[in-house]
């Protein structure tokens, strides 16, 4: 079940503004969603500063990047961003790079929203997703996404996360 939100959600552009507020929620979701597969010292070493600094040269990418902050009575609360494919086997032109959002939000229809701003409808695209994430596979499902049985292990945070493909 979806749960109500009773609040004033904005989903906008990313802006070079939104930077320092973007790497608090990018340090504290990776928390939230890789707390079961990377250790505790590995994410304490998560830098919400860091992450800041490296959003402000992500958000002035050209047009060919899309994305999108999730704002829910003026605070940041979740983020996603699509562009031109990265890798070399890549079976579609365009990559969703990525969806963060607050725990306290999953189930509001924030993600969907998210989503939607920087994947237009019905768009062949393709993402990596941490292979033990049910949460985030239920919801690609639901957008037309299946595994192409692609799947690489990456460093993460000085260990190893093993990623899936997913196309649509």
């Amino acid at each position: 079940m979806e749960a109500e939100l009773q609040t004033n959600v904005v989903v906008r552009p990313v802006r070079v503004s939104d930077a320092e507020a973007i790497g608090r929620v990018h340090a504290t979701t990776w928390h939230e969603t890789y707390d079961h597969l990377i250790s505790t010292a590995a994410l304490e070493k998560v830098s919400p500063r860091r992450l800041a600094e490296l959003w402000t040269s992500w958000a002035s990418q050209g047009p060919e990047y899309v994305q999108y902050a999730a704002l829910v009575d003026g605070e940041v609360v979740g983020f996603a961003g699509s562009g031109p494919a990265r890798d070399e086997d890549a079976p579609r032109e365009r990559e969703l790079y990525f969806i963060y959002l607050l725990d306290a939000y999953h189930g509001t229809g924030i993600g969907q929203q998210l989503f939607n701003a920087v994947v237009p409808e019905g768009q062949p695209l393709y993402l990596w997703v941490a292979e033990d994430n049910p949460r985030a596979h239920r919801f690609y499902q639901r957008n037309g996404f299946v595994a192409d049985g692609a799947k690489h292990t990456e460093p993460f945070l000085g260990e190893s996360l093993t990623e899936v493909r997913l196309v649509r």
